[in-house]
């Protein structure tokens, strides 16, 4: 099946009918600004027929009752269902004339209903009429007289599909149907005509793909707080369901109640009775038994009962016993949101075959099912046109008369009550108080009906007297007559539906969550649905089983939400008391493409104690996305089967359906948890974040406090900023410390930020616990879990959480637990989501190990030491210290011996990590179901490589692999930073990072202080301000390596200033490594960068060109951007003008000074160079006049593009601009925006 076809005509095509019906309306006078006259006679000029005048008039009412938009597409869709299904009918030869509308026997769009014209033999068709058309050779004309024709004369079998003729749909067939690029011509030569042969599939996908734009139009609106209304609903929630998983749902309830009558057949065939056979053995047998039955019958998705012990097996019989004489014509099945009617389809085929065996032909099934098996309901008019149509379809395949004999399926749409007037009702009910108590309780339960959908509770009320009533009136001669037959009575077969018990309640629900639901559905599900209220999905689970008798089956394909959330914990404990679960497939992520993932399942209205169920477990790894056909290949082979017993999931906090888990596992449950030995708290919600937390490298240091013990000694140091929690990327034992939060005099700012409304916007929660040393986490991951050490000196945010114990050696041993690969099997039942907050991770069950904890805690702080080596080896770590490649004489010396001290790193985190893995299995006992294995990928210290084709499979994925040009990347990183003062050869870590304030002092201006005195300003008072600053760089700490005087260093394409940045690197290595070994130095930090040209040369480029991406990559956190320190000022494409600054030591004047010093003296030097080049181009030969001319060109680019650079600084640097560091990058750098690089 071509989907791809599929798709794209149906979303064309929902566009072009929406627009071809709204040009047939204008033709009429009616847009969406205006209708006119409802009772117009004449538009433009032109009098309308009296049919005309009618239908526009039907028209007008329609659009001022629901809106011109809403009427355009009801109209579109109407004749969307129509073309598909007459196309779908004359491939498959089902039309009663047996001649095609459309196209012709080669499947070209050239109808035969023209061609045979003469000779069509169709009810209602007037052939004078014909004549007519034919005479004036007005052949769209006839054609669509035609194709009104033969919709009209399928009312008669097709009612529901083909409404009679006349109405305002009539009025709005599209023009010009006859051309190659109509919808028709489309239809019949973009779809290929096999594709219409598999009636399931090519209804599904057309009404999917037909929505989806309107679907995506939903749900951005849904972004903008617009709920979904009802008319949206049926867009925002269907999924066409894969058949093989329709087939597995149908298969294992319906089926199920065919192979329970017989799987008893043949168990003893061997000669033996119950009492030559142990349980064991009949238990196969019975097995076996249902496995060769439901394969006589095809059905290769059931799931044959798992074994049983003898006391369940009894009570199961007990329950069977009701069907074993039940008649095939008394089963009831129904599809609550049966779409476009795949899931009934396939139940007509099941129940076909039933029938069969029981030794019905297929003519009489066929009209039995229709009549006695077969409901289905929609919210959806066009779904419930389209399921409709596809029963009908699938009976004409076992019954070529069914269309004359005038049967017709329970199979509706939704209908409400509101527009019945009260003298409609009162003449229907006929003063009879009986009818009117039974006819007022439905108008009253379905008023707003398709606000709702199927959830609603419908009371059973005596519908036989209702349907009494309805006959009479048929028989009667009443102005009301036409309002009963067309209005009340769709009313009380929907609620005849809606109200009776099933024995198979099969469904794909729609999804929907809480935050989506217009109001009236809102409140509705809150009262009726307490249990299961957050989606709509839900509702549905715990509305269909009501809706089965007392042993009645349903099943379903849903989001798995409800198997593990604690939201859903109450109606867990429902269905584990009053249910029983008879088997599942977890499917996780990929049925519905890249999604939310889903599980099909089929459940038993009655409970069955200690009953054992089937369970398919069809992913490998949680949020893995696995196609729909692998899925279905391991159903087959079998894999991931579990066999579980409900009872069980009582064990386990919260009840979560964790089918997979060993008994140890589930037994584990029963000793202490984390919350019982420590506590799991969530940090505070500033409110805003982009307020009042930093990443720490943006701020001053003057304002930063690592160390504080406590809230106290916090408040007492007087600083702005303190480290941080706020999880981050997949990392283990130590890291992930990039944020600080402004928590001065103790969160004074946080604590009191409000909403314009005096609402406290900020949420400063368990406070007593701020500083103290925990065990810190990503609650929001994608992946696996990782935890890590957090010394004191920490607050947390919400997505940063802790655990805090009261002694260390706890904190240890849980910290190694956490990390182990056991705590993966635990979180698959506690959390199963992306979020692993404090709430589930608290509930993870401790098995302390006495004789293991000396052990545990020694390997812990070990891989804690590793861990934050690796980290602080990287200066995006305020404790990093200096290069590790600042080592010798020799670089290629001093980075192997990095790259090996990485190797070693690694190679003993994992073997650490192995045996932490050894000794938690066997503590658990899962040395059945764990090995201890660590995949390198996972290991979370870096590990280097010369190249990326070096880097082995077994790292793909990892987020620690560096190279050698990334160790370099960090070197030359490093070697800006002791340029700008940063960092310095003689002193370790941070040397400079901000200045120090001074706002107002009484100092007078002596001459003692120079540094000082610059920033100085006599007040009238007598005091001198000196504006932010104060301290200026301390020289003496660069003694080896003096830092840039004027925190500009230029970047050129040439060697135009003293300090441009490729001079003093060369002379920062030379500083370093010593003269003799630089040239060997330079060209192995070129040889690492990659380019052409010396060594000098590859570095000048990588400054030119590359630089500045690596610096703002280097100093980022997923999910805050890009932070860079050092800022580029960047004339644009052509290189003009590039110079670094450092943002710690930007000073006001510093634009000023760089526009004189800098961008004036590289004008100047253009200009130089122009007059030079103009002339040697003047005396220049042929060749050497080309490449003067290029370098002329070049010039003159850069020259007219600092002209225009200048003139922007100019403007800033007039301006005098100030910062303050802890407004932080973001803020700062758009000050500077038009002069700097783009952040990119």
């Amino acid at each position: 099946m071509n989907k791809g076809a599929i798709q794209r005509f149906a979303i064309w095509a929902r566009n072009e009918l929406i627009a071809q019906v709204s040009q047939r309306a204008y033709q009429y006078g009616i847009t969406k600004e205006g209708c006119g006259e409802a009772n117009a006679v004449t538009v433009g000029g032109r009098a309308l027929t009296g049919d005309e005048q009618k239908q526009r008039k039907e028209l007008v009412d329609q659009i001022r009752s629901k809106g011109y938009t809403q009427v355009m597409e009801e109209v579109a869709y109407t004749w969307f269902n129509r073309f598909i299904a007459l196309r779908f009918m004359e491939v498959n030869n089902y039309l009663p004339s047996h001649i095609r509308v459309f196209s012709d026997s080669t499947g070209a769009f050239k109808p035969e209903i023209l061609s045979d014209v003469l000779h069509l033999d169709l009810p209602g068709l007037n052939r004078e009429k014909v004549a007519e058309y034919i005479e004036s050779n007005d052949t769209e004309g006839l054609y669509r007289y035609l194709l009104l024709t033969q919709c009209n004369a399928l009312n008669d079998p097709l009612p529901r599909m083909f409404e009679k003729m006349g109405g305002y749909t009539e009025l709005l067939l599209p023009n010009n149907i006859l051309k190659q690029d109509s919808v028709l011509g489309h239809m019949v030569a973009d779809i290929p005509e096999e594709d219409w042969t598999d009636q399931v599939q090519i209804i599904g996908w057309l009404y999917q793909y037909y929505n989806s734009e309107l679907k995506d139009d939903t749900f951005a609106l849904l972004k903008k707080n617009v709920k979904i209304t009802k008319e949206r609903i049926p867009s925002a929630t269907q999924l066409f369901t894969p058949d093989w998983i329709v087939r597995y749902m149908v298969e294992n309830s319906l089926g199920r109640i065919y192979v329970d009558k017989r799987k008893n057949e043949g168990i003893y065939a061997d000669g033996r009775g119950a009492d030559e056979m142990t349980w064991e053995e009949s238990e196969a047998k019975r097995i076996a038994n249902e496995k060769y039955i439901a394969e006589q019958m095809g059905w290769k998705y059931y799931l044959p009962e798992a074994e049983q012990t003898e006391e369940v097996r009894q009570q199961l019989d007990e329950i069977q016993r009701e069907y074993a004489n039940l008649d095939v014509k008394d089963i009831k099945v129904i599809d609550p949101c049966m779409g476009s009617g795949h899931i009934l389809v396939y139940a007509f085929d099941v129940l076909m075959q039933i029938y069969e065996a029981s030794g019905y032909s297929q003519r009489d099934a066929a009209q039995s099912i229709l009549e006695n098996n077969l409901y289905g309901l929609d919210i959806d008019d066009r779904a419930a046109q389209l399921a409709y149509f596809a029963v009908m379809m699938k009976a004409r395949q076992y019954d070529r008369r069914i269309f004359s004999r005038g049967i017709q399926p329970h199979v509706y749409a939704i209908v409400e009550s509101n527009r019945l007037d009260s003298s409609s009702v009162d003449y229907f009910t006929n003063n009879d108080p009986k009818l009117e108590k039974d006819f007022g309780t439905l108008v009253d339960e379905l008023r707003d009906a398709k606000e709702y959908g199927s959830i609603l509770n419908v009371s059973q009320v005596d519908f036989a007297s209702l349907y009494a009533r309805v006959e009479e009136v048929r028989a009667d001669i009443s102005m009301f007559r036409e309002i009963v037959l067309n209005g009340i009575l769709p009313l009380i077969q929907v609620a005849e539906v809606m109200a009776q018990k099933y024995d198979v309640v099969v469904t794909n629900p729609p999804y929907m969550g809480n935050g989506g639901m217009g109001q009236k559905l809102s409140n509705y599900v809150k009262v009726a649905y307490p249990n299961s209220k957050s989606d709509l999905s839900t509702v549905f689970m715990e509305h269909t089983l009501k809706m089965c008798k007392r042993n009645g089956y349903m099943s379903m394909i849903n989001i798995p939400v409800w198997m593990f959330l604690s939201s859903y914990e109450k109606l867990r404990e429902d269905l584990l008391r009053n249910t029983t679960l008879r088997n599942m497939l977890h499917l996780g992520r990929g049925v519905f493409g890249s999604d939310f993932g889903t599980t099909a399942f089929v459940f038993s209205r009655s409970f069955t104690p200690n009953h054992r169920a089937n369970y398919r477990r069809l992913f490998e790894k949680q949020g893995a996305v696995d196609s729909l056909s692998t899925k279905e290949t391991w159903f087959f082979e079998q894999k991931g089967s579990f066999v579980s017993v409900q009872d069980e999931f009582w064990k386990i906090p919260g009840a979560p359906f964790a089918y997979w888990l060993p008994d140890n596992l589930l037994n584990a449950f029963s000793h202490e948890p984390i919350n019982g030995i420590g506590a799991a708290k969530q940090g505070l919600a500033t409110g805003d974040n982009g307020r009042f937390l930093r990443l720490w490298h943006e701020v001053n240091t003057f304002n930063v406090s690592y160390t504080a013990q406590s809230r106290q000694e916090a408040q007492e140091s007087g600083k702005k900023w303190f480290p941080c929690n706020k999880g981050g990327s997949f990392r283990k034992w130590y890291g992930n410390n990039d944020f600080l939060v402004n928590w001065k005099n103790d969160g004074e700012e946080i604590r009191a930020f409000k909403d314009e409304n005096g609402k406290l916007r900020s949420r400063p929660q368990n406070m007593d616990f701020y500083f103290r040393e925990g065990i810190t986490w990503s609650t929001l991951s994608i992946g696996q879990l990782s935890m890590r050490f957090s010394p004191k000196g920490h607050l947390f945010e919400t997505k940063g959480s802790v655990l805090f114990f009261n002694s260390e050696e706890m904190l240890i041993y849980v910290l190694g637990l956490v990390n182990s690969v056991v705590i993966y099997e635990l979180l698959q039942v506690l959390c199963p989501t992306v979020d692993f907050h404090e709430g589930p991770i608290g509930k993870i069950p401790v098995l302390i190990s006495h004789d293991d904890m000396d052990l545990v805690i020694r390997v812990v702080h070990q891989n804690i030491e590793a861990s934050k080596q690796d980290w602080d080896s990287y200066e995006t770590s305020w404790d990093f210290k200096q290069s590790l490649l600042v080592n010798g004489k020799n670089l290629t010396a001093a980075y192997t011996a990095w790259k090996q001290e990485c190797e070693d790193r690694f190679q003993q985190l994992k073997k650490n990590e192995e045996e932490l893995n050894r000794i938690f299995i066997d503590i658990y006992g899962l040395q059945d179901e764990l090995t201890p294995d660590v995949a390198d990928k996972d290991v979370t210290v870096h590990r280097v490589f010369d190249r990326k084709d070096d880097v082995p499979e077994s790292m793909k994925g990892s987020n620690y692999v560096r190279t050698m040009r990334d160790e370099i990347v960090s070197l030359i990183s490093y070697a800006v930073g002791c340029m700008f003062g940063r960092y310095s050869l003689d002193k370790p870590g941070l040397v400079f990072a901000g200045y120090s304030k001074i706002e107002q002092t009484t100092k007078t201006l002596d001459g003692d202080d120079p540094e000082l005195e610059k920033f100085a300003k006599q007040n009238a008072d007598g005091s001198v301000s000196y504006g932010s600053y104060y301290h200026e760089v301390n020289q003496a700490n660069y003694k080896s390596f003096p830092i840039d005087t004027d925190n500009i260093i230029p970047i050129c394409d040439d060697d135009y200033f003293d300090d441009d940045i490729t001079g003093r690197f060369v002379k920062w290595v030379e500083t370093v490594y010593g003269k003799e070994t630089l040239e060997e130095n330079l060209k192995f930090i070129a040889d690492a960068l990659g380019g052409k040209g010396t060594s000098r040369e590859v570095i000048r480029s990588y400054f030119l060109n590359d630089f500045y991406a690596d610096h703002c990559s280097t100093y980022s956190v997923t999910g805050s951007g890009k932070r860079p320190i050092y800022w580029l000022f960047d004339s644009g494409k052509k290189n003009g003008f590039k110079a670094l600054i450092y943002m710690h030591r930007y000073q006001s004047d510093l634009l000023a000074r760089m526009r004189t010093d800098y961008v004036h003296e590289q004008q100047e030097r253009y200009r130089t160079q122009l007059t030079h080049l103009a002339d040697a181009i003047e005396h220049a030969g042929a060749a050497e006049r080309v490449k003067l001319t290029k370098q002329q060109k070049k010039l003159q680019e850069q020259a007219l593009e600092i002209q225009k650079y200048e003139e922007k600084v100019h403007h800033l640097a007039d301006q005098n601009i100030q910062i303050d560091l802890d407004d932080g990058v973001k803020h700062n750098y758009e000050l500077f925006a038009d002069v700097l690089a783009r952040i990119k």
